[in-house]
């Protein structure tokens, strides 16, 4: 103890440094740094001085002063309230850090805290234990940790004692242990040698600590706005002082300048914007994404590139068993996770077995909800604690998936264990890539079973289970079980062999027992993506966002999950390994961020991330970083947004991250990125509202000041009144609007783009420059009409107050037009409804109640120095107010006849208008076949303006299209990938294969369909010069192919008619489409209706299948049916869509 004492005093406690963060003082005080909190304090304080000055003192001004310094204090709470309330303070890295460990000090083992923890401390773990700090095993049980929090990848690896030099990362060193990672298997003895700070963990919190927060595009934006209104203030306040000089004394000068300031200053809008932004907040909120600094909701928006993990982020890290070879036949295996819901298709008595077996020669246990495995351990693949309201795997995540997939088969491994009780193991060894266990037979005897690498399994195998017995493995059979293998493996799968033996007892040498196998079969597995991270990928694809992928995975791996998700398309993507990027100085890697849009980043560490953020950002990218390990961390903080994981995720990725997925979907990133370009659109409809305001509070000042009238039109007290009182609840309705349908279709602005463009800013003095023209008019016509001479007018005189009341009463109308007005860009109100927006109406109705109010009310007369309006009055005002509104809307009209286009980004449709389902300009077209159907297809699509490729392998079919043919013409095979790229397979919007069913258009289809992720469209022909087209039914071949080509076209032009359809000859149909979501867990069989609809096809997860007779539907499902024409309806009716008949 005296020596674990001294060195704590040298090394320090076990516990990673606490964060310094600002005290709540200094939060609430940071808010009063703006800006326009700087000016409007300054006024105050002038406002002030003049009034202590002067004699006899101005209650006016003391009353401007306070006002000034009320809306400066209402700002600053508004904002220190959101960002308090969205922010967490809490340090969560100690919570991933075990409270308690077991130690052997004194020669005895006792139980310490682990901040207590020293170098040279000897630790003893298990199963379920924490890793307290880094350390170096002396002692290893066939132990294996789980990895995850520290390097992202959940698959637990072994480790052992054994001595050896580690070339790469200490991560990689089989013999070491890492603070905040997790035993999931075994036991060992560990010596430690590094604590708090100095162990890996503790880097990264050193990497994620020196990390500045980066500022969003919308702060920079807001920051520059702010000084060009200041300086734009000050300088007409000065111009306006000189003026005003000559004819005043100094103070009244002063005072008249000051107000003019204040009338440019939009007072209002920092809580507007505030409090805009917690509205798309809470909108994020409500979709699972909580988003904790008001200003990265916008920052989304602007996002160019996703820099994403895959492991919990892009799939569900939970491996899963999808295909059983057994016997000779494929079985598929229905569910995802590690939940038993699902089943093996056919699961016959040899599938059974191999099950069977490879759940025996497993260490890992299946633990239901609520259940801790025989201790309060981990979850796999999770980080610590896993999910204890969800099955989990305690161990190997690889054997977890055999043991669901036994479960699906009915097989219940405890008691089979029970049964077969295991008596002898032979651990994974990485040499011999498998494990084997000896069991005790039911029947008498010993049995050994092995699982492991096919290709090293098989070496080890004389015999295959075939035809219910043990056959002599041939040259050709084991070619068929390569070529098993070999398939499996392309589509992205983990292949096992599972083999078994008799033996004569359960001792003897491992080589003897590991050899003359029996091979059962194979197993397929891997780790599903999420559901719904495809259609997410699509989206981001749509809206302009390149997504890179980062990984600590193999690259093949990492292929083969971007493909399966979209993130990769084409032929050859760029992938980097971590090794490469550490031979590239910053200037190589800035040149490979810029390469093709296709980038894998695998085998990368934390810096390697944190690198290829930095260099995205310095090209100009917005950058988003999703993750949800501690290892993702440093870049999620030097990243423009980070985007953690909420349920999987570490406290440390939260943390560091600016927004969390509550519901862990990548696809919540595609809605907020939506919602992130709505709030953007808002915060310039609400700027051109409250901008409008100011120019009609400056006009008639500024009218006064050269016309040489004495008092000012409209006081600094009613200016506020206005930015305060009538316009913040309107621009908070603008800034709730909801996002335009076709946001997510246009490319991510600039960052930097301006917010205050020149269409923004000549929009607010069009609307600005109406407003003002019209209440100085009121004030001087009331003024004129009162026959009094300018000189006799006081701020008591009750022509004055009416005045003044006028124009404040004017201004507040006009703003309620102008808040119509600028809800649309181009369309006119009366499409967009009028009644739309009921919020902005009730906002407005609240803003003139207010105005009547400070009209009619004794009190308010006073503070506001204004007088009752008669009724004429209100009217006048009313007409004069709606001028901006008819204004605009001639204006609106005219850019319509100028640049007409269909529909309008601004606004919202209503009524009757074009198909929204319709594509909207032209489409490249490539079509597989110039025959009659082909070149007549081409010919229409051509004449309207699209870009037609067309691919035949006979180069005389070129004759066949008409003169004057627009597109173009590549004479090869549709199967050749060089003839797709050469046609621009890579950015068509649709393919159409045409086949007479004898040729290899329909192995295109599916190559375009599955590799390059383009919508087909296949139409199954007989060959029109056989004359067997559409034999039998009486109709000319010239109006079959016009039917064809009419049914194509339609399919092209319209969005919800995408899914894959093949036409046959007029009797019966081939329909594919992706089944909706009610008819999950619905049996197949049950979708044959009396011999008129037939399910001949189904694809899951990237596979084609032949369904069984209770094969169950799975979300995602694509079916292909035979239908006869007369049962269109009844199977558009079912699945609830159009089918393009």
């Amino acid at each position: 103890p005296d020596a674990a004492g001294e060195r704590r005093e040298r090394y320090g406690a076990n516990e990673l440094p606490r964060a310094a963060r600002a005290g709540l003082g200094r939060q609430a005080l940071a808010q009063l740094t703006d800006l326009f909190a700087v000016v409007l304090l300054l006024a105050s304080a002038i406002t002030f001085l003049t009034y202590w000055l002067s004699e006899p003192r101005d209650a006016g001004r003391l009353q401007l002063a306070v006002a000034i310094l009320c809306v400066v204090a209402l700002n600053a709470v508004i904002g220190f309230t959101q960002e308090y309330s969205a922010e967490r303070t809490a340090e969560s890295l100690q919570a991933m850090v075990p409270h308690t460990c077991r130690v052997l000090r004194d020669g005895r083992r006792q139980e310490v805290p682990a901040r207590d923890l020293v170098p040279g401390d000897v630790v003893a773990l298990e199963a379920g234990d924490a890793v307290p700090a880094d350390c170096r095993l002396v002692e290893a049980h066939e132990l294996s940790v789980n990895n995850a929090a520290l390097t992202g990848e959940s698959d637990p690896v072994r480790r052992d004692s054994a001595p050896m030099a580690v070339p790469g990362p200490l991560t990689d060193a089989r013999n070491c242990l890492f603070m905040g990672t997790d035993v999931v298997a075994g036991a060992g003895k560990a010596v430690v040698f590094a604590t708090g700070a100095a162990t890996e963990f503790g880097r990264i919190y050193r990497l994620t600590a020196s990390a500045s927060r980066q500022r969003t595009p919308l702060q920079l934006q807001v920051a520059a706005m702010a000084r060009r209104v200041a300086g734009t203030a000050l300088a007409i306040g000065a111009l306006l002082f000189a003026v005003r000089l000559p004819g005043d004394d100094t103070v009244e000068a002063f005072v008249f300048a000051l107000g003019v300031m204040v009338a440019l200053v939009p007072e209002g809008l920092p809580a507007t914007l505030s409090v805009s932004l917690a509205i798309g907040v809470r909108r994020m909120a409500r979709r699972n994404a909580l988003v904790k600094r008001l200003l990265a909701v916008e920052a989304l928006g602007s996002t160019t590139v996703i820099l994403t993990d895959k492991t919990g982020t892009l799939t569900q890290a939970e491996m899963t068993v999808t295909r059983v070879w057994a016997d000779g036949a494929l079985h598929p295996v229905s569910g995802v996770g590690y939940a038993p819901e699902g089943e093996v298709a056919d699961p016959g008595p040899r599938v059974r077995e191999l099950l069977r077996v490879a759940a025996l020669c497993c260490d890992a246990k299946l633990v239901p909800p609520g259940g801790d495995g025989g201790r309060d351990g981990p979850g796999s693949g999770g980080g610590p604690g896993g999910h204890h309201g969800t099955w989990r795997v305690l161990g190997d995540t690889t054997e977890g998936a055999l043991l669901v997939a036994a479960a699906k088969a009915g097989i219940d491994p405890h008691a089979e264990e029970a049964a077969s009780p295991r008596v002898a193991e032979h651990p994974f060894d990485p040499g011999r890539k498998l494990m084997s266990t000896v069991h005790r037979a039911p029947g008498g005897g010993f049995l050994v079973h092995a699982k492991g690498a096919p290709q090293e399994l098989l070496a080890r195998c004389t015999h295959i289970d075939r035809d219910g017995g043990a056959r002599p493995l041939t040259e050709e059979s084991r070619a068929a079980v390569v070529a098993v293998n070999d398939e499996l493996a392309a589509q992205g799968l983990r292949v096992l062999a599972v083999a078994v033996r008799r033996a004569e007892g359960p001792g003897g040498d491992r080589d003897a027992a590991e050899s003359g196998l029996t091979l059962l079969g194979l197993t397929g597995m891997l780790d599903p993506p999420r559901a719904e991270v495809s259609e997410a990928v699509d989206a981001c694809r749509r809206a302009g966002i390149r997504i890179v992928m980062a990984t600590g995975d193999h690259p093949l791996t990492a292929e083969a999950v971007a493909r399966r998700v979209g993130i990769v398309r084409g032929r050859e993507p760029v992938v980097v390994t971590g090794k490469r990027l550490d031979t590239l100085d910053d200037a190589a890697l800035d040149e490979l961020m810029a390469g093709g849009p296709e980038l894998l980043l695998c085998r990368v560490s934390p810096e390697h991330k944190t690198r290829a953020v930095t260099a995205l950002r310095r090209r100009g990218e917005v950058v988003a970083v999703t993750g949800d390990g501690a290892n993702d961390a440093p870049a999620l903080k030097h990243a423009d947004i980070g985007v953690a994981m909420g349920a999987s995720g570490t406290d440390v990725a939260r943390e560091a991250a600016v927004m969390v997925l509550l519901d862990d979907s990548f696809a919540s990133i595609a809605t907020a990125v939506r919602l992130g370009r709505s709030v953007y659109q808002n915060i310039r409809r609400f700027l051109v509202y409250v901008f409008s305001s100011n120019i009609g509070e400056l006009g008639p000042i500024v009218a006064a000041t050269f016309t040489g009238f004495p008092l000012v039109p409209i006081s600094a007290v009613q200016i506020l009144a206005i930015d305060l009182g009538s316009d913040v609840l309107p621009a908070l309705a603008l800034g709730a609007e909801p996002p335009e349908s076709d946001v997510m279709d246009r490319p991510p602005r600039a960052r930097r783009e301006r917010l205050f463009s020149m269409a923004v800013m000549r929009r607010i003095l069009f609307l600005g420059g109406i407003q003002a023209l019209g209440v100085t008019a009121v004030f001087f016509w009331h003024i004129h009409a009162s026959g009094i001479p300018f000189a006799d007018f006081t701020e008591e005189h009750p022509v004055y107050r009416e005045a003044v009341t006028m124009v404040q009463a004017g201004i507040v109308l006009s703003q309620f037009f102008v808040g119509l007005a600028v809800r649309t860009d181009r369309q006119s109100l009366l499409r967009a409804g009028l009644f739309s927006n009921p919020w902005l109406l009730g906002a407005g109705g609240v803003g003139v109640a207010l105005m009547a109010c400070i009209s009619y009310v004794p009190v308010l007369q006073e503070v506001f120095n204004t007088a009752p309006l008669a009724a004429a009055d209100w009217a006048v005002l009313t007409g004069l107010g709606a001028l901006p509104l008819a204004a605009d809307e001639l204006r609106k009209a005219w850019l319509r006849r100028r640049r007409p286009e269909s529909g309008e980004r601004g606004g919202r449709r209503a009524g009757p208008g074009p198909d929204p389902g319709r594509r909207r300009g032209p489409m490249r077209v490539i079509i597989a076949g110039c025959g009659r159907t082909g070149s007549a297809l081409a010919a229409q699509l051509a004449a309207e303006g699209h870009d037609v490729r067309i691919i035949d392998p006979l180069p005389g079919a070129r004759r066949l299209l008409p003169a004057g043919f627009s597109g173009a013409f590549h004479s090869g095979s549709g199967f050749s990938r060089t003839a797709l790229e050469a046609a621009g397979i890579e950015h068509a919007d649709a393919f159409v294969a045409l086949t007479s069913g004898d040729n290899r258009n329909l192995v295109s289809a599916r190559t375009a369909k599955e590799t390059y992720r383009v919508p087909v469209v296949v139409a199954r022909l007989h060959d029109p010069h056989r004359k067997e087209l559409y034999r039998g039914f009486g109709i000319p071949t010239v109006a079959a192919i016009r039917w064809t080509v009419q049914q194509i076209h339609r399919t092209l032009l319209h969005r919800h008619l995408d899914p894959e359809l093949a036409f046959g000859n007029g009797e019966t149909l081939l329909v594919r489409s992706e089944l909706p979501g009610y008819l999950t867990g619905r049996r197949l069989a049950e979708f044959d209706v009396d011999g008129e609809i037939r399910v001949v096809e189904v694809t899951r997860g990237g596979h084609s299948l032949v369904p069984a007779h209770n094969t169950a539907a799975e979300p995602s499902d694509v079916v292909t049916f035979a239908v006869a024409a007369t049962a269109l309806g009844t199977l558009r009716g079912f699945l609830g869509k159009e089918l393009g008949t």
